[in-house]
This record gives C-alpha cells, structure tokens and sequence, in this order.
C-alpha cells in the first residue's frame, strides 16, 4: 500500500508540473472512442458500458471510500478523489460531444444544448473554473454532474440495450434525477420539515422540465447522411434523382414530390421517425417510416407525397422527427405559382 500510494503521489506531482496532459487525453480518449463506436460497432457496446461503469463508481465513491477505510485501513486522498472525478467529466463529455455535434439541427433550440455541452467541457479541462470557480457552488455543480451523465445516458442507452431515442431519454432523465436525489440532500441542508416536503417537488419539477425540453435535445445516436427533396427516386438502387429546391405549382401536382433521407443508427437499433410536411408554417402531412441501424451508408428510405392543398406555391419544409419528438433534420424548398 505504501509503493501505492507513493506512485499516486508521483503522479499527481507530474500531473501539477504538465497540468495540459489531462485535458489533451480526456480529449484524445474521448474522440477514440466515439471513432471505435462510429466505425467498429462491435466494440460500441463494450465502450459505452466502461463508460456507464465509471459513472457508477463516481455515484458510490464516497461509500467506497469508508468501506476501504474501514476494512484495510487505507485512506484515498481527497485530492485523488478530485481528479479523479474531473477526469470522468473530461473524458464523458469529449465521448459524447462529437455524437451531439453529428446529431444537432443547428437552426435550431438544439444548438443551445449542445453549446451548453460544448461549455461544460471547457470548463472541465481548465482547473481554475473547475475547482475554484465550479466545485464550491454545489448546485452548480450539481447541474453539471446531472447534464453529463444525463449526456451519457442519451448515447449509452441505445447503444447497449438498442433501446429508441424516446426509450433512451426517458430512462436518462429519470436516473439523472434519482442519482442527483443524494446529492440534492446535501445541497439542501435539511433541517426543516417543510424542506422535506420541497425535495420530492424539485425533483419533480426537474423532470418536468427535462421532459418539456425533448425538442431542443438532439437524439444522440441518430444522424442524418443524407437528405434530398426530389422528384424521382431509383428503388433498385435505393437513390434519389436530381435535388430540387425550387419547382413550379404544375411540376408538384403532376409529379408529387420525394423526400429522401439516409439515416445512420447503431447496429441493432429500430426506430420509428416521421417525415412531417409544412407548407408556410401548417403542417399539412405526417408519414411515419420505420427504421434500422446497422448499415455503413445509413438507412435509405424516402416518402412521395402527392396529395398537395390546390394553392401548394409558398415555402415549404420537411421535418425528420423521431417518435419521442426530437428533430434530426430540416430540408427546406420554394413553389412558385
């Protein structure tokens, strides 16, 4: 234990001479694994698991700590428990990041997600935000905690149980409360009856507000490849003709129109998703497609729309929404009278 403890010692020393080396590998870390998970979806599985595990041992470090102070003797450092912690959040949000980056609608409230994402990772990366200016605001740091591991349950999920992302963001909003539960405990200091009462109604109120968030969440794991409005599409080899963006009144009723979308899932995942149709802001159509990930170029499927109002000129747009509400794309094009 003695030549343990003295190779911790040794590297948090290095760790305070090169304080770079461990942002530069929760980055490097993070963005290999979402590479082995993106190109090698055997190892997806695997990845994300390890992932989950270390965010168990994060929710029980403290009980783990009297256990091994208790039965050996052995005291971890709090130091150690520190870093280790930011090391958790460095590495989960540079996993997670880049499956965000891939998902989100950029015009969109989803871009106020990922940002957000975006900031926490900085913040963890630079010691000076982390531990002075985050880390004594406990529910700031609450907050924190929650959003990432709720980060990495919105990816985790469908990767190991191929759950859907309406599935998915249910389970990760509601253990993202339950494991903050404890915490909030402590935040709280409780010492008063009627604080008791105003726990379970935080709690409740954030789930509620988590739940009427859906929209501005982008589905971790779904990304759209490809998609195309066209007047054609070649079903043997399942793609589109010419992209339109522009067409005229007779072209659309005449020929109907393609929306075509090539959309990537991991590898045993099913998912139901909605071509919405919206003429000037109305939606006018709703057509559900079922899909299946799994394949290298994304799953190609496409609706034909034929069925037009008699005025069809104005602006139009197709929505690519998933069954739980969230926008994986938006394909916007113009009819002329």
């Amino acid at each position: 234990m003695i030549f343990l403890k003295s190779q911790l010692l040794r590297l948090f020393a290095l760790i305070q001479r090169y304080p770079w080396v461990m942002p530069l590998y929760g980055f490097v870390s993070g963005l290999a694994s979402f590479l082995l998970v993106k190109r090698q979806a055997e190892f997806a599985k695997v990845i994300a698991i390890l992932m989950l595990v270390t965010w168990l041992w994060l929710a029980l470090e403290n009980l783990l700590s009297q256990q091994l102070a208790r039965r050996f003797g052995v005291q971890i450092p709090a130091w150690l428990l520190r870093f280790a912690t930011q090391m958790v959040h460095q590495q989960s949000l540079f996993f997670v990041l880049p499956f965000f980056a891939l998902t989100t609608t950029w015009a969109s409230g989803q871009l106020l997600f990922t940002g957000l994402l975006g900031l926490c990772a900085l913040i963890a990366i630079i010691d000076p935000l982390y531990f002075n200016w985050l880390a004594p605001r406990r529910w700031l740091y609450l907050a924190f905690h929650s959003l990432t591991l709720f980060a990495v349950l919105l990816t985790a999920l469908p990767i190991i149980l191929h759950q859907t992302t309406a599935q998915s963001y249910q389970w990760a909003l509601l253990a993202s409360v339950v494991l903050a539960f404890p915490s909030l405990l402590g935040t709280l200091k409780i010492n008063h009856w009627w604080r008791w009462l105003a726990l379970p109604g935080l709690s409740l109120l954030l789930l509620g507000a988590g739940w009427l968030a859906r929209p501005w969440v982008p589905p971790a794991t779904l990304w759209l490849g490809k998609m195309v409005v066209s007047a054609q599409v070649d079903p043997d080899k399942r793609a589109p003709g010419q992209a339109r963006e522009q067409l005229s009144s007779a072209q659309l009723q005449r020929q109907g129109l393609y929306a075509y979308t090539a959309i990537n899932a991991p590898r045993g995942l099913s998912e139901r998703i909605y071509h919405v149709w919206r003429h000037n802001g109305q939606e006018v159509d709703r057509i559900a497609l079922d899909i299946h990930g799994g394949t290298t170029a994304g799953y190609r499927a496409w609706t034909h729309k034929q069925n037009f109002p008699r005025d069809p000129s104005g602006n139009w747009r197709v929505e690519v929404i998933t069954d739980g509400g969230q926008t994986l794309g938006v394909l916007r094009f113009r009819v002329d009278p």
